[in-house]
């Protein structure tokens, strides 16, 4: 049984490890979005945060040993939904976005569907 497919949009992605990234990247685009910007460290994810249109990110929490904090606050002042990704569990979160929806890595693309769902769903309301 098939992931179900969503509605699409487009998507920024921070992963510093690039297979990670890769299979992410086919998730989405698997579940009908489109990867519009990709980022591996801090400062070009911080550039494309600024400059980039999308209608979600989904953001590393730990970006080669550098927390996602400041490229999270970025989005959050642009009004526009993002999810993160990690291995830490809900408490390597960054305090102050602990109520944003993550995703524990490794995951399955119905959980990317679903932890997605929920990220839109929280902007729209």
């Amino acid at each position: 049984m098939g992931a179900a497919r969503t509605s699409g949009g487009s998507v920024f992605l921070v992963e510093d490890e690039v297979m990670i990234r890769m299979m992410v990247a086919d998730m989405l685009e698997e579940l009908g979005y489109r990867v519009v910007g990709e980022a591996g460290d801090i400062g070009e994810a911080m550039k494309l945060a600024q400059s980039a249109e999308f209608d979600l990110a989904i953001l590393d929490v730990n970006v080669n040993g550098k927390v996602i904090s400041p490229v999270a606050e970025l989005i959050a002042a642009r009004n526009l939904p993002f999810i993160f990704a990690t291995g830490y569990g809900s408490s390597g979160l960054p305090a102050e976005y602990r109520d944003r929806p993550a995703l524990q890595k490794p995951f399955q693309i119905e959980t990317l569907a679903r932890v997605i769902e929920q990220a839109l769903n929280r902007t729209a309301a």
